[in-house]
């Protein structure tokens, strides 16, 4: 993640310089914009950097995550529907497109589109025209489009679970944004910029790390990238009671664990005698598969191969059950 405060990203001087003069280069152009990078590496503000340096700056900029909606949802909310089109649509609904019509729509989490819906989206791309659902009128609007993934789209696209021909579309220009453990020269500064920010935030006062605390947090390999230093800082300032920094505390609770152990679905901790509930049974089941497979949900060996359903499918199960896929990470 890289900050931005007054149009200066911190790190611009360091380790995101090339990252920062790519966007400086292809900002000013309406050209499709890709940037990869792990989660919390900053993708949206670096999108929302691309969008203040563009020549439609003073359009609206609507991120939209693609993960975080149901796949029956998706042409609905990125094209909108007409009253009456499905049971629900009690009125005509603007999408996502026409919303950030004159300005830049950033497609977060792209690789998470159903194939149906990533048809759908290359025809905006290409032609600048989309239908909303239930209508039969051509709708134009003039969009530029930034998405982003953690995912690795040509592996996806080998797999088939991503059209190489979108791929290609929205892969016009692509920046890949490196995470923070390649770039220790920004931990410092952002700790800085984040120990003012808390400071401020709760006693007015702004904080600043010792020497000793940086060292710290530069020995610590960041599995989260900035977002975790965020929330590190954050918590060090909150443990400290907003006049100093317990950056040794606060890097005791994120110091990362083995994932949680699962029991398998046949022997789901229940009281004796009873038996799990089916929820119960499918989370442990789903839970095992991620462990498995160290989170990993698409593609050959993933969990959704191995349990024998859709990707988009195993995610709405793992949204309704609440299992955050992301502890099985490793």
């Amino acid at each position: 993640m890289s900050v931005q405060r007054d149009d200066v990203v911190v790190g611009a001087a360091a380790g995101l310089a090339a990252v920062v003069e790519r966007i400086e280069q292809v900002a000013p152009t309406d050209a499709p914009v890709l940037l990869e990078g792990e989660t919390g590496s900053g993708k949206e503000l670096l999108a929302r950097r691309i969008h203040a340096r563009s020549h439609r700056a003073e359009g609206p900029m609507i991120r939209v995550n693609c993960g975080a909606i149901p796949a029956e949802l998706v042409d609905s909310e990125l094209f909108g529907h007409e009253r009456g089109s499905f049971t629900g649509a009690i009125g005509t609904r603007q999408g996502w497109f026409e919303r950030a019509d004159g300005g830049t729509l950033f497609l977060d989490e792209v690789a998470e589109l159903p194939l149906a819906a990533q048809v759908r989206l290359l025809r905006v791309l290409q032609e600048g025209t989309f239908t909303r659902v239930g209508g039969t009128k051509d709708l134009r609007v003039s969009v530029r489009v930034v998405t982003a993934t953690h995912r690795d789209l040509r592996a996806m696209c080998e797999e088939g679970t991503f059209r190489s021909d979108l791929w290609y579309r929205i892969g016009v220009f692509t920046v890949r944004i490196p995470p923070l453990r390649d770039r220790p020269e920004d931990v410092a500064p952002l700790a800085a910029h984040f120990a003012r920010k808390s400071g401020v935030s709760l006693t007015g006062v702004p904080l600043v790390p010792t020497p000793s605390e940086l060292e710290a947090l530069r020995g610590y390999a960041w599995p989260g990238n900035v977002r975790e230093l965020a929330a590190v800082v954050e918590r060090a300032a909150i443990l400290g009671g907003g006049r100093r920094l317990e950056i040794a505390a606060a890097l005791g609770d994120a110091r990362p664990t083995s994932p949680p152990t699962v029991a398998s679905s046949s022997a789901v901790a229940t009281p004796a005698g009873a038996l799990a509930t089916l929820d119960d049974a499918m989370r442990a089941h789903i839970a095992r598969a991620l462990s498995v497979t160290r989170g990993r949900i698409e593609g050959r060996g993933g969990a959704a191969h191995l349990l024998g359903v859709n990707p988009h499918t195993l995610r709405g199960k793992m949204r309704r059950l609440r299992i955050d896929w992301s502890v099985y990470r490793t």
